[in-house]
């Protein structure tokens, strides 16, 4: 079964994937063309900003997005844009308080040419301002919200959706296949909100109605919540056919663990990817199986950029698959490689804004998740979504890739 929706979903690839050959071959060159310099030039450092979470309940988004840009550069010789790589790596805690402090550091006292990670959208919405002040990238592994200031937004990077794209891609094929309402829940916070939104607009815009009270949304206290029963014994009491839900990290567990030993486990439980990616799904072990998600990455995507990554990241994590966010890394590495090895090929000085310009002409990037392009618009990718259900992979479970839904971020 497997082996034959690997081939339905290569076999059904939009016309831009054609062009991986190509970018394969280009890709080889793109970082190392002024990797020939010699002198001063040999001396450079390219110091890059990491700031994502240490503690908390995202920690492990922070540490599959060092994962990802570390293993980038060292598999490219320890080089970003023919440059020995430094990367400088901050906590951002869980939010602003933390976070803002943090990118003041990088960007006035260790003069970094990029700021990378950042989880929550709370700390892009009080990081950006700093970036955009001194021209510097800002370039995010989760979603973001939507920023209309086209000054900010000059400066925002989007490496993995806009918020709201997960429930935008899931609502229509939720209302095509679940003959009644379905309950909304998730945590109460910007990234939930947009998650949430994406997914009740585009439902109810498809017909669909919300079992919830009222027909809105139900937000859970974050990150307070642990004890989801009270949440769920409602949900098995609403007349819901389905669940829609945002959760990710430890929250993420404790969701899908307690959905699992309650009254509302007769429900088909949906979700955006983060539900059950990485060490959640090894956490939520038997609890998570035949759970739906939507998503642009799963560990099993059958590309010749996939498992080339897989490969490199198994040699360094055998214990855990990639995530979208070690991804997104990933990208973020490429796409800097790129970005400063063209800033010295046009003999400029390598400046944050020179940096920051030279992202808007990287192009198409041929990502483990398949071929992408960042808009030039909104700076978020241009990427095919999928369906993916948990099930069985040998002796572990894991995200499989089951359907090709729509290409959003245009």
């Amino acid at each position: 079964m497997r082996s034959s929706i690997r081939r339905r979903i290569r076999s059904t690839r939009t016309p831009v994937a054609l062009a991986t050959g190509l970018l394969l071959v280009l890709s080889a060159c793109a970082g190392s063309a002024a990797g020939n310099d010699k002198g001063k030039a040999a001396d450079e450092v390219a110091k890059i900003g990491l700031l994502t979470p240490a503690t908390g309940p995202y920690a492990a988004v922070g540490e599959d997005t060092r994962a990802g840009l570390e293993l980038y550069r060292d598999t490219h010789g320890g080089k970003l844009g023919g440059l020995k790589a430094d990367i400088v790596v901050r906590d951002e805690g869980a939010g602003p308080p933390t976070a803002v402090p943090a990118a003041t550091e990088l960007v006035k006292q260790q003069n970094v040419l990029a700021i990378t990670g950042i989880v929550s959208g709370g700390s892009v919405a009080g990081v950006l301002p700093i970036a955009a002040a001194n021209n510097t990238a800002l370039m995010g592994v989760a979603g973001r919200p939507e920023f209309p200031d086209p000054k900010l937004t000059a400066h925002v990077w989007s490496f993995n959706t806009q918020s709201y794209e997960a429930g935008a891609a899931a609502g229509p094929w939720v209302k095509d296949h679940v003959n009644g309402p379905v309950y909304a829940i998730g945590p109460d916070y910007q990234g939930g909100w947009d998650q949430l939104k994406g997914f009740t607009d585009s439902f109810t815009k498809a017909g669909g109605t919300l079992a919830n009270p009222d027909g809105k949304t139900t937000f859970t206290p974050f990150p307070g919540t642990q004890n989801f029963l009270p949440y769920l014994n409602k949900i098995a009491q609403s007349g819901a056919k389905a669940v829609y839900t945002f959760y990710a990290g430890t929250a993420a567990v404790d969701f899908v663990k307690q959905y699992r030993a309650s009254e509302a486990a007769k429900l088909p439980l949906y979700g955006s990817g983060p539900l059950t990616e990485g060490r959640q799904l090894d956490a939520q072990s038997d609890a998570a199986a035949g759970i739906t998600t939507f998503a642009t990455y799963g560990a099993d995507l059958d590309n010749p950029a996939n498992r080339a990554f897989v490969a490199a990241w198994q040699q360094r994590h055998p214990d855990r698959s990639p995530t979208i966010y070690a991804v997104a890394a990933w990208d973020i590495a490429r796409s800097l490689d790129s970005a400063i090895g063209a800033v010295r090929a046009q003999k400029k000085p390598l400046t944050p804004e020179a940096v920051n310009t030279a992202l808007g002409s990287v192009g198409q990037i041929d990502s483990p998740r398949g071929v992408m392009q960042l808009n030039p618009a909104t700076h978020s990718p241009v990427q095919q979504w999928y369906r993916f259900e948990v099930r069985n992979d040998g002796p572990k479970r894991a995200n499989v890739a089951v359907e090709q839904l729509a290409v959003l971020g245009g």
